[in-house]
């Protein structure tokens, strides 16, 4: 799934393809896809991009037309792809939701498992709920507070949308390595807190930077893959040697997910 750097890299490529693109006709091209005021979509032609924002892994597109603004959330679920291309350009299976630009583009919504969601605001631009902190905007005494004295293994918390939202697990996993706390601990002290939040924004920083993680299905807007995950120091190397010692990386199940640590780095 597309975490906060991947949505991230993809809200800033729409932002400098898209913005004040006129939209021509919207087009939901699987039944049902569409939540929320989804009658809405027969008011965005004629409506400009106004702005793209990223809330935690959601995208929220805004439209101004000359007396309304329509707000457009999406979800990129497990496998979504958005792609501003020709309009001429082939149509790629399960090519679900379109909208057509007066330029002669569009901005194609592509998801082969039917994961992501699209979700259409009312007029006062309500949405999906997105609870939780924003982890590259939140400071080291918060996000101490956020954990401290919580019960359940850090791993576990760190997913948890409502607590932090945007990290999963590969971020997850490569900001407790960088802060040599293993998945499984608990009762962390604020020392160990801070160290772990500078961690996570550092490790945030550089995957950004890095256009994302491309381990499956992921792309930009315009189709590039990112890189950062040559960069991963203990996500999916299990059996593999650590890069900073001579121990070996391990995989546990943590609330469910796969989790990955260097036993010899990270302190419980």
């Amino acid at each position: 799934m597309p975490e906060l750097p991947e949505v991230e890299t993809v809200a800033r490529g729409l932002r400098r393809a898209l913005l004040g693109a006129r939209v021509e006709a919207a087009e939901e091209r699987f039944p049902g896809l569409v939540r929320g005021a989804r009658e809405r979509l027969a008011e965005l032609p004629g409506c400009a991009v106004q702005n793209v924002q990223r809330a935690g892994k959601f995208l929220r597109l805004s439209f101004r037309g000359p007396d309304r603004e329509i707000p457009l959330w999406l979800h990129l679920g497990m496998s979504g792809k958005l792609l501003v291309l020709p309009a001429a350009a082939p149509f790629a299976p399960h090519t679900h939701f379109l909208l057509r630009f007066t330029d002669g583009r569009g901005l194609r919504y592509v998801d082969p498992r039917r994961f992501g969601r699209v979700a259409v605001g009312g007029p006062e631009g309500s949405g999906p709920p997105v609870p939780g902190a924003e982890p590259l905007e939140i400071g080291a005494e918060d996000f101490a507070a956020l954990f401290w004295r919580r019960t359940g293994a850090i791993k576990g918390l760190l997913l948890r949308q409502d607590l932090l939202r945007g990290l999963g697990n590969i971020y997850a996993d490569e900001s407790l390595f960088r802060a040599g706390i293993r998945p499984r601990a608990r009762s962390l002290s604020r020392p160990r807190l801070h160290r772990l939040h500078a961690a996570v924004q550092s490790v945030l920083r550089e995957a950004i930077q890095a256009g994302g993680s491309s381990i499956s299905d992921y792309v930009g807007a315009d189709g590039a893959r990112g890189w950062f995950q040559v960069q991963h120091r203990v996500y999916g190397r299990a059996g593999r040697p650590c890069t900073q010692c001579r121990g070996v990386i391990r995989r546990v199940i943590v609330a469910g997910r796969s989790s990955h640590f260097c036993p010899m780095c990270q302190r419980p």
